[in-house]
């Protein structure tokens, strides 16, 4: 799985975990701060937290045009530096006065602004190194690799928040509300830990760019030897593929919205034996030692198996002590966002074995395949939550109150579900337009990728503002939209095959 991979994808997805570790700290704790700091409803809370994730997903398409003018290295380096000022912004407690509004607002852009210009240029420069014939093949395994590593940023990140706020509480004595400043001053410190990767392994991925004259700034020569017919044909299938996953993004970023309005109020605020222990971050990365092992008992040989076999019992041996010695736990809502990103890391050699067994026997689908069987995914996942909470009260959309006791497990199997779907359209969805745009709009069409996921991110307010009706309304809802654009993406897929 890790064999044969060019060696830049190493050091651009570590620099990318340190910005996503970051950023999904924040994010784990934004939208209850916005109603803890500021008393907004879970509606107006909703609205800034899409608008800004729209945002951060829109401004990548002016980040991908400035790069494919200037450079995607310079403007990755600007990026982080707009990044840092804005989290340091938001480091800073201000209260709840117009000033404190404003200035969220101005942090809010310049966090987006700096990731606009960082993450997609980033990710065009990973689908570069594979540009070349040796590596061609292992194109998609790469991406999904690259996801599986910024992701190990995000596993931490809910911790890292809670752990922080909870310190500043006890140790410092500050409120509640003034203790998610400190969560945000630590995706500054990420942000360094970035920068210093990105420039200090950039010999591995220099390759993929050419010193100018002009500027000095890495750039790779353009050539596009395609007909301006096909030029067209692939950013039209590019964008019918964009107007699908707009929708994907609509269901899924509910994680930090109607998902952790869930958490909060209907899920039980307690947990004890192995509940409790998924609650735990440490075992969670034990258990992925596990899966690892068992994938490098079939992969390695000799001496390999034996680390392997090594590894799971040092794990197992691990998480044997921790359940003889765990006692009850407390919940916090913001915790539930450690699973996606956990189970993103596991299973990710999981789908790389199957869809290599299935390359190998010729059976493999094509990616537009593998988008629209990622809706009917998340179709499930939100069927799940319809159906479980049938006979629930409907919540409180003004004032937050806690007013049931669910089992944990419900949250944790919605978020697994919605891992599968994530795996099979998100990397995918990326290597399909490295793959397919022409050569001279690469980082225009990365860029209108996210100017879909910003769409889609800012249709996440819809479900909040539908949170104070009955349950069935808000997931029913999102059901049904996966669905519709997974009907819509199988009505064309002969036409998107054509390109893939």
């Amino acid at each position: 799985m890790f064999e044969g991979q060019p060696k830049g994808l190493w050091a651009l997805a570590f620099a990318n975990t340190g910005e996503r570790f970051g950023y999904y700290t924040m994010l784990a704790v934004f939208i209850l701060f916005l109603q803890a700091n500021f008393g907004w409803t879970s509606g107006t809370a909703g609205t800034v937290y899409s608008s800004f994730l729209a945002c951060v997903y829109f401004l990548p398409i002016i980040g991908g045009a400035a790069a494919d003018k200037w450079g995607y290295s310079k403007m990755v380096t600007i990026g982080i530096f707009i990044m840092f000022v804005g989290y340091a912004l938001l480091a800073i407690p201000m209260g709840k006065s117009f000033v404190a509004v404003a200035a969220m607002a101005a942090a809010l852009l310049l966090v987006s602004l700096g990731t606009g210009l960082f993450k997609g240029n980033l990710q065009v420069m990973v689908g570069d190194l594979y540009n070349a014939p040796e590596f061609a093949h292992k194109r998609d395994a790469g991406f999904s690799l690259f996801y599986m590593l910024i992701n190990v940023g995000a596993m931490f990140a809910p911790t890292a928040a809670i752990k922080i706020m909870e310190w500043a509480q006890t140790s410092l004595g500050v409120s509640e509300a003034d203790s998610y400043h400190f969560a945000f001053a630590v995706a500054c410190v990420s942000l360094i830990v970035s920068i210093a990767i990105y420039y200090t392994f950039k010999s591995t991925f220099a390759h993929v760019l050419t010193v100018t004259k002009k500027d000095g700034e890495a750039k790779k020569e353009v050539v596009d030897d395609m007909s301006p017919a096909e030029t067209k044909e692939r950013i039209i299938c590019l964008c019918l593929v964009f107007a699908v996953v707009i929708f994907f993004w609509m269901a899924f970023h509910q994680n930090g919205a109607t998902l952790t309005y869930f958490a909060r109020d209907f899920v039980a605020t307690s947990a004890t034996g192995v509940t409790a222990m998924e609650m735990d971050v440490t075992n969670l990365v034990a258990c992925i030692f596990i899966v690892y092992g068992l994938f490098g008992i079939f992969q390695n040989k000799g001496n390999g198996r034996w680390i392997s076999l090594g590894l799971i019992a040092a794990a197992c041996v691990y998480l044997g002590y921790q359940y003889t010695s765990v006692s009850e736990v407390s919940i916090s809502a913001p915790i539930f966002q450690q699973f996606n990103p956990c189970f993103v890391i596991a299973l990710t050699p999981v789908s790389i074995g199957i869809f290599g067994w299935l390359n190998k026997k010729g059976k493999e689908p094509k990616a537009p395949v593998k988008i629209g069987l990622g809706m009917i995914v998340a179709a499930i996942a939100y069927l799940l939550m319809t159906v479980a909470t049938l006979g629930l009260p409907a919540p409180n959309a003004a004032e937050p109150e806690h007013l049931a006791n669910m089992n944990p497990n419900l949250l944790v199997s919605t978020y697994l579900i919605l891992t599968f779907a994530e795996l099979l359209l998100s990397p995918i969805g990326i290597s399909f337009v490295t793959k397919v745009a022409p050569t001279k709009y690469k980082g225009t069409m990365m860029g209108l990728w996210f100017g879909a996921t910003a769409i889609g991110n800012f249709l996440v307010s819809i479900p909040t503002m539908l949170w104070g009706n009955n349950h069935y309304v808000v997931w029913g809802t999102l059901m049904c939209i996966c669905l519709v654009a997974a009907l819509f993406i199988f009505s064309i897929i002969k036409k998107l095959n054509k390109v893939a």
